[in-house]
């Protein structure tokens, strides 16, 4: 993928997927690299799922016979001399504690470094396509951060939907207003 924002939308789609009430993308960067973590509460994979979601040729997809997804966020970390983790534990096993957590570290100033894109166009086209779900975003960067808490947003807009088109353009805006102080 050409920006880290589309593998951010795939991977938080399959989060949905997975039944997750709250899906978290945490992005925390420096000088030196780029640690991006999306953590759920979904109903979890076995380990032998786990261990085959990194397989291109593996994908719980009835639409196409492989998930890339996941494969290729490992494959732009490894390539800078990063590291890629994916923990998961499944609802049966852990009533009170499940979902999965996929942790991508990428090293900023190696040649095949993919920037991160457009993050704010992946985040409303989440919001909008899964208003019942809540989404924690937080970026540190450059001593900033940037964050939205849907729940927040739930809590002031009551019976309003996420996704009425008028909710989609505050958070787009609420966000750029962030990158840009």
């Amino acid at each position: 993928m050409k920006e880290l924002s589309l593998n951010i939308l795939d991977v938080a789609e399959n989060s949905v997927k997975a039944g997750a009430s709250l899906t978290q993308i945490l992005i925390d960067e420096d000088q030196e690299k780029l640690t991006l973590s999306i953590i759920d509460d979904g109903c979890g994979m076995s380990s032998e799922i786990v261990r085959s979601v990194i397989d291109p040729f593996y994908t719980t997809r009835t639409t196409r016979k492989v998930g890339l997804g996941v494969p290729l966020l490992k494959l732009a970390a490894e390539q800078t001399e990063g590291e890629f983790f994916i923990a998961s534990k499944v609802v049966d096993e852990f009533s009170d504690d499940h979902g999965t957590k996929v942790v991508a570290v990428f090293n900023k100033k190696h040649i095949d470094f993919t920037p991160l894109g457009d993050v704010i166009s992946s985040l409303t086209t989440l919001i909008q396509g899964h208003p019942d779900t809540d989404f924690l975003f937080i970026h540190h960067f450059d001593e900033k951060e940037v964050n939205l808490d849907t729940r927040q947003l739930r809590e002031v807009l009551g019976d309003v939907s996420l996704g009425e088109y008028e909710v989609i353009k505050w958070i787009e805006e609420f966000l750029k207003e962030q990158y840009a102080e």
